[in-house]
């Protein structure tokens, strides 16, 4: 039997991170803190280009606090590491849960830190099916959008939620269904760990070099 711990959860905002929390929240752990990684500027967040505004969002649903960095590509490990020591210090953590499925190398870094800071790495996606993970994640309840795609996929992709119907297209035209390849990022609207839906106002659609982007303000 597995030992409850309490976690931190390393947060993108995506279906990925939510739906590694909804399982970790199943095995019978308790989340104490988020985790993000913004830009230089600390105006959005690394990996999905979300606001804080938004970030600040999903933690209020889940009411939990929120624990940000800010730092450029070079600085991004030891600022990862200390934001890791914040939560175990300050919050009392002692597992990190992350949403990835079955990147080595990605799991070997996170090994790392959490070695670097006391502890202990959680997956609950790893070496399961892309596809039955998002159809699990669906199933759940979580409601994910696409945030950001590939030119290959272009901007009219940009605001739909992930459902059977999208899995279905995006397969037929030869994409991975969970995107784990980088066609695509979510953010997550609603969760069953959520106290209340986020609603939210679609902006422009921008393109930066091979990525399209979908600006999102809070209603």
């Amino acid at each position: 039997m597995i030992s409850s711990q309490p976690f931190l959860a390393s947060w993108s905002g995506g279906k990925d991170a939510c739906l590694a929390f909804h399982l970790a929240l199943a095995s019978g752990h308790r989340p104490v803190a988020l985790i993000n990684m913004l830009n230089e500027t600390g105006e959005r967040s690394r990996s999905h280009g979300l606001s804080p505004a938004l970030l600040n969002a999903q933690a209020a649903a889940l009411g939990l606090p929120l624990l940000t960095g800010s730092a450029t590509w070079a600085g991004y490990e030891t600022e990862f590491v200390a934001r890791l020591l914040e939560a175990r210090e300050l919050h009392g953590a002692t597992a990190a849960v992350f949403g990835d499925i079955d990147l080595q190398p990605h799991r070997d870094w996170e090994e790392m830190v959490c070695a670097r800071a006391g502890l202990s790495p959680l997956l609950p996606l790893w070496q399961r099916s892309r596809r039955e993970l998002v159809e699990e994640m669906v199933d759940s309840g979580i409601v994910a959008r696409i945030v950001s795609c590939n030119a290959a996929l272009g901007p009219d992709f940009l605001g739909r939620a992930i459902d059977r119907t999208l899995i279905a297209e995006l397969e037929a035209l030869g994409i991975d269904a969970c995107g784990e390849n980088g066609e695509y990022h979510t953010v997550v609207l609603d969760a069953p760990a959520f106290n209340a839906a986020i609603a939210v106002r679609q902006g422009a659609r921008q393109r930066h070099g091979d990525y399209w982007f979908l600006d999102l303000s809070l209603v």
